[in-house]
């Protein structure tokens, strides 16, 4: 199956947070999307391996997203080395995306940095023929590099090279981070809170893609990074 576009995460609900609404939005508009999480998120306070998969499977149906995998990378204690680069750069390789998203360039979370390097230095790898993988099959892939790489905005403000307007798209968006049940607010939750589970974190979570948003003149906005000059063949397409 090639992808259009293909978001990695560094945990469940990374996705739905930073850049769900800009999925949703290219899905409407007839490309397919899909989703890696590298890790189950078993260090969470809230919830357990098996309900966030639970939880993702059902934002992913949400979103329209065709595929959802998990790469079961240790959360909190992977690394960007060359058997987690492996990982990655078979996912790149049988999913062929044009365009990748990718966790914050830096962030309150350290996995989402070290996530964002991960996914970064794996893109250019899998454009390498030199470097072999093989897909489930033992097939061996081909070489495969994306047009772009470009990096949601998380917890940490950063300011942004790029935002989409997802206002059609922001009450889906919203169903698919209250899919991640076990993570947000429930106030007959007996388990600890935590920075997300917190009553004013969806709250937050509007806010900044209305800031975002009025940023460009719409009402909802998500924000993205780049390292690559955006260039176009018309003015008009960046109005």
């Amino acid at each position: 199956m090639k992808l259009d576009i293909l978001a990695f995460a560094s945990h469940p609900d990374d996705v739905e947070l930073g850049c769900a609404g800009t999925l949703i939005a290219h899905i409407a508009a007839g490309k397919k999307a899909g989703i890696v999480d590298l890790t189950e998120g078993e260090l969470g306070t809230r919830g357990t391996p098996e309900t966030r998969l639970q939880e993702a499977a059902a934002a992913a149906a949400i979103m329209g997203i065709a595929v959802r995998d998990n790469l079961g990378m240790a959360d909190g204690f992977f690394q960007n080395d060359r058997e987690h680069q492996l990982q990655v750069i078979r996912k790149i390789r049988q999913y062929r995306p044009d365009i990748v998203l990718a966790n914050a360039i830096h962030d309150r979370h350290p996995d989402h940095g070290r996530g964002s390097e991960l996914v970064t230095e794996a893109c250019f790898k899998a454009g390498l023929k030199m470097i072999p993988t093989e897909d489930a099959a033992g097939n061996e892939q081909e070489a495969w590099r994306p047009k772009a790489i470009y990096h949601f905005i998380q917890d940490r403000l950063i300011t942004p090279d790029i935002v989409m307007d997802v206002t059609p798209f922001w009450e889906k968006k919203m169903e698919a981070i209250r899919a991640f049940k076990s993570q947000f607010y429930n106030p007959d939750d007996p388990t600890p809170n935590t920075h997300i589970s917190s009553p004013e974190f969806l709250g937050f979570v509007e806010s900044r893609a209305q800031e975002l948003g009025h940023a460009i003149g719409v009402k909802y906005g998500e924000g993205f990074t780049t390292d690559r000059l955006i260039g176009t063949r018309s003015l008009f397409d960046l109005i």
